[in-house]
């Protein structure tokens, strides 16, 4: 197997000398590490000592610690470096004018997990939307797209759902890195950014976490393992819904479930093209905090066993519909708020388009929901074209 190189790594050899005499800021968390699992704020301070003047974290902090969704991260100061330490998911999700005052570049090293949900792309953009008004560069150093960057699924977010949890119409599996990510943001937005990425080396498209030979560390709490991003593109949903998503276990979006549920009719509910690459195995289990905390749940682990074969969005959509064709008198949406968005459901925030719930709620067949992703799909992925990076 051919040996992938970071953009940390690449960076490290090949550019940092170029930034020597600059200012530079730094967003990152405990999974930014290079091939060798040093700490992206050491590689950087060590190959221009003195030049890092400030520290950003993203959701979670920069060093993980927080959990779910709206807890809030406090801003600090690194004891090591003598620096502040930055929060962008504090009072406010994007960085103020001040938070860039200390520095004239900021780097980001982040590792994204593949799906549209997950904020640290909102976040890059948001630096990049800041950086281009007070005249500041953007370097974002790459890292792999988990699930690869050739399989799109889901329907586009649609414009009045855009939020910290969506911030363009992109499909929930978009198979883009975030140096992909970053380009194709600042011509959608036409963000008038400074920008340049540090590509990785040995990357290719077609590569899911398992082939790349890369040791996972994990991005956020509840993204412990790669399996977890495998399934997450559509398990994600349940955080819209009363089901618990496995918050509380020790493989969440693995499991999930509630004490309501009755696994083997809801098994009897799902076509069987939507299993494909993967098995659905009934537990029990009780969820040590979050949803149902205390109680026994019934449920559902997803082991995948081919991931390339695997649809996640589909899976989860399908059961969504035979839970509440089975519970719906128990089954209910949870209320507003989600990611500071007080006034939309927080479904149709994470699905992106409240027809698709509407057709969820009517009985809509899951495999015609699958036929109406495929155009937009297609103009998505042809539109994408010009910011890939990778064969």
């Amino acid at each position: 197997m051919k040996k992938i190189a970071y953009g940390l790594d690449v960076f490290k050899e090949e550019y940092g000398s170029t930034l020597k005499g600059c200012k530079l800021g730094l967003l990152s968390n405990q999974a930014s590490l290079d091939s060798r699992l040093i700490p992206a704020k050491w590689v950087i301070s060590q190959l221009l000592p003195g030049q890092l003047k400030a520290l950003f974290g993203p959701q979670h902090g920069h060093g993980g610690e927080d959990q779910d969704n709206m807890v809030e991260t406090e801003h600090a100061f690194d004891p090591d470096l003598k620096i502040p330490v930055w929060s962008l998911y504090s009072q406010t999700r994007e960085p103020s004018p001040e938070m860039f005052d200390l520095i004239d570049v900021l780097i980001i090293d982040l590792q994204d997990v593949g799906t549209r949900v997950y904020t640290f792309a909102t976040s890059m953009f948001h630096c990049m939307r800041i950086a281009s008004e007070l005249g500041k560069k953007i370097i974002v150093l790459d890292r792999p797209n988990p699930l690869g960057g050739t399989i799109l699924e889901g329907n586009l977010l649609q414009e009045e759902f855009y939020s910290f949890v969506g911030v363009f119409g992109l499909p929930m599996r978009h198979g883009l890195t975030m140096a992909e990510m970053a380009g194709a943001l600042r011509a959608a937005f036409k963000v008038d950014c400074d920008l340049e990425w540090v590509p990785m080396k040995g990357w290719r498209r077609a590569m899911q976490w398992q082939d790349t030979g890369l040791r996972w560390v994990m991005p956020s709490p509840n993204m412990p393992t790669a399996e977890t991003a495998r399934v997450y593109p559509g398990q994600v949903i349940w955080e819209g819904t009363n089901l618990s998503e496995g918050r509380g276990t020790c493989r969440p979006f693995e499991i999930f479930g509630a004490p309501y549920l009755e696994p083997k009719r809801i098994r009897e509910n799902l076509p069987p093209e939507v299993l494909k690459g993967c098995i659905l195995q009934e537990i029990s289990f009780r969820p040590t905090f979050h949803k149902w905390a205390g109680s026994i749940c019934r449920g559902f682990m997803l082991h995948v066993l081919d991931s390339h074969a695997f649809r996640p969005y589909l899976l989860s959509i399908a059961l969504l519909e035979a839970i509440i064709r089975t519970h719906g008198s128990e089954f209910a949406w949870k209320e507003p708020p989600y990611e500071y968005v007080f006034d939309r459901m927080p479904i149709d925030l994470i699905l992106g388009d409240a027809s698709l719930r509407r057709g969820v709620e009517s009985g809509m067949d899951t495999l015609e929901l699958k036929e109406m992703w495929g155009p937009p799909l297609e103009e998505f992925d042809h539109w994408r074209s010009p910011y890939l990076l990778y064969g």
